[in-house]
């Protein structure tokens, strides 16, 4: 059974809407600056924020800007969706954590409560919620595609947010994990990864069929260490090959790859190995960390949506930040953007506790 993708959505630092980011993302533009907010930490860092979206009415600020999103692709969709028979899937890592710093009983600290809430506003009545860390956004996917081919469901609604909150920046900071400068995925100077917020949507469908569908996925876990990631990258290469199993493609199928890419030595090092071990590493492959900063459970939505964009307008985008290989073995790291027919394209995204995820979106032409 076909999945295809209605339509997207994408609320970032560079703009509201899918084609106004990748507008902006293949101009070059990034949302990363120095932030100098002592709400956020006491000392200045660099990360990408969302100025324009704040609490609204009865919805807080995360649940707000996911709604908005997801109006947006409602908006964008021509086809006619049956609520009655679509699931509201959240992809996200803190949620409102923001709110302990007021009243710590607020119950949308709880994520499915927040989850409700949004359904609820956007009139959905059934709602899940996916936190497995950074692939929460990819694995969001992967479980509605899961759901729709068993027939639980005629549509999804699957939405990916998070927002820079201290909560979050003091976590990070701790780690040691923050760049004192804009990130540099893959490169050789590369510090560390900037934190940033935005929301992504993508609605699925089993009844309308697209151009554009969610193939094979795959999901594993290396249980290597609570935030550091894999050394070997094996477990990585084991969800890649099982997208590609499930997808009856080869490697040779897959136009480019979206990669986690968080500029820290680990991450990037892992990934390098992963698409090596998978056959893949000579397929062109880009991060969009520099653009968006790492959007926690978020990104893998981010970063899909971009995706799909670039099939639709046939252009690889480039690695902001990217001057020259600083991983062990060779990768095909895109520097600049530039037109190509494409056909598929792999998303890759792993996280903390040792998860990783993989999937593979077509355009049917």
């Amino acid at each position: 059974m076909t999945v295809s993708v209605l339509s997207d959505s994408l609320i970032s630092p560079l703009g509201m809407g899918s084609e106004i980011n990748f507008s902006a993302i293949r101009e070059g533009a990034s949302g990363i600056t120095l932030i100098e907010d002592r709400a956020l930490s006491n000392v200045p860092f660099y990360g990408a924020r969302v100025v324009d979206n704040q609490k609204n009415g009865t919805l807080t600020r995360f649940e707000y800007m996911s709604v908005h999103c997801i109006e947006d692709a409602l908006q964008k969709s021509s086809r006619l969706i049956d609520f009655e028979k679509t699931v509201f899937i959240l992809a996200t890592t803190k949620g409102n954590i923001d709110l302990i710093d007021g009243d710590k009983h607020d119950p949308g600290l709880l994520l499915h409560i927040a989850a409700d809430r949004i359904a609820k506003h956007i009139g959905v009545k059934r709602s899940m919620v996916v936190s497995s860390a950074c692939t929460s956004g990819v694995m969001a996917v992967i479980l509605a595609k899961r759901m729709l081919t068993e027939k639980h469901f005629d549509h999804a609604i699957v939405t990916g947010t998070d927002l820079l909150t201290r909560f979050v920046v003091s976590g990070f900071q701790s780690l040691y994990a923050l760049s004192h400068e804009p990130c540099k995925p893959f490169d050789v100077d590369r510090k560390g990864l900037n934190l940033g917020e935005a929301s992504a949507t993508v609605i699925l469908s089993t009844v309308h069929r697209t151009a554009y569908s969610i193939l094979g996925s795959g999901a594993t876990n290396d249980s290597n260490h609570i935030s550091g990631p894999s050394r070997t990258g094996e477990e990585l290469s084991l969800a890649i090959r099982q997208a590609l199993i499930n997808s009856q493609l080869h490697a040779e199928d897959i136009d480019f790859i979206s990669a986690h890419g968080t500029a820290t030595p680990y991450n990037d090092e892992m990934e390098a190995k992963a698409f090596n071990h998978a056959g893949v590493g000579h397929v062109p492959v880009h991060s969009l960390k520099g653009y968006f900063g790492h959007t926690l459970g978020a990104a893998g939505l981010v970063e899909i949506v971009m995706s799909l964009q670039s099939l639709k307008h046939d252009e690889l985008l480039a690695t902001k930040g990217f001057s020259k290989l600083g991983v062990s073995l060779p990768l095909n790291v895109i520097d600049r953007p530039h037109k190509k027919p494409l056909k598929a394209f792999l998303k890759t995204a792993s996280g903390f506790g040792g998860c990783n995820a993989a999937a593979i979106i077509k355009k049917e032409l």
